[in-house]
């Protein structure tokens, strides 16, 4: 169980207060002034294009009854934890957001994908006009889905200060399947993972991973080690998983055939 501390540093008459943060995240803050890390060439960044703050109100209950009047206002019940060891704990703020703006974020990004990107939250007394609480960079750690309409019903977001280290199941998107040499000769791919969890430093989350299949021929697979990623993630599991493998022919592929 992470160690929560609170302490106060000086320097040169400016005072820094830390929030609280388990011993991973502190210690990237403990380091001797390291260099901010950023994005790669040739690794995935986020599309600015989807860079959005996500609007929120605080919200003083929380219970069944609650949630339900706040979704039938057009809001999504929500929480705002603090990280330990990579997950979300600590102390938590509720909040509700529009169930609108989350709806359009999901749909246009995608689950999987909305779940592996860093949103600003702007935290205020009414909607867009308000006084300003709090504005803070989040990302989604769950979102909880109406299984006949997909409409939100519950999001929880853990912050995402630049020294935190955070644990994201980061989606795959497999690529070169118009040019495998497996998949040509009528063979199919056999996906056995859509993400992969890393430890991954705030500033580089990466908002997906490239699964190259260009040279993947019949019986050959691709493992988690195999994944091209920046060397700051670090893999939670083991690099011997499998990700993807090239298959024989579907059951259904040969009964057509004959």
């Amino acid at each position: 169980m992470a160690t929560l501390i609170h302490r106060t540093l000086s320097h040169s008459h400016k005072t820094l207060h830390l929030r609280f943060f388990s011993q991973a995240a502190l210690a990237l803050d403990q380091s001797s002034s390291p260099s901010p890390l950023t994005y790669l060439e040739g690794f995935p960044k986020p599309d600015p294009k989807y860079a959005e703050t996500i609007l929120a109100i605080p919200r003083s209950t929380s219970g069944k009854n609650i949630s339900a009047k706040e979704r039938k206002v057009g809001r999504v019940p929500s929480i705002v934890f603090e990280q330990e060891d990579g997950q979300h704990g600590g102390s938590k703020r509720l909040i509700s957001v529009q169930t609108n703006q989350i709806r359009k974020l999901v749909k246009h990004l995608g689950q999987s994908f909305f779940l592996s990107r860093l949103f600003d939250l702007e935290v205020r007394s009414e909607f867009g006009t308000g006084d300003l609480i709090e504005k803070v960079r989040v990302l989604p750690r769950m979102l909880h889905l109406h299984a006949g309409t997909d409409a939100p019903l519950n999001v929880t977001f853990i912050r995402a200060p630049s020294n935190a280290l955070l644990k994201v199941d980061i989606p795959l998107v497999f690529r070169g399947e118009d040019v495998c040499p497996g998949i040509r000769k009528g063979l199919f791919l056999n996906t056995i993972k859509r993400t992969v969890k890393f430890l991954c430093p705030a500033d580089i989350i990466p908002p997906y991973i490239d699964v190259d299949l260009s040279d993947l021929d019949g019986g050959q697979k691709l493992l988690v080690g195999d994944l091209k990623v920046h060397p700051a993630l670090k893999f939670l599991r083991s690099k011997d998983e499998p990700v993807c493998k090239i298959m024989g022919a579907r059951v259904s592929d040969q009964q057509r055939k004959k």
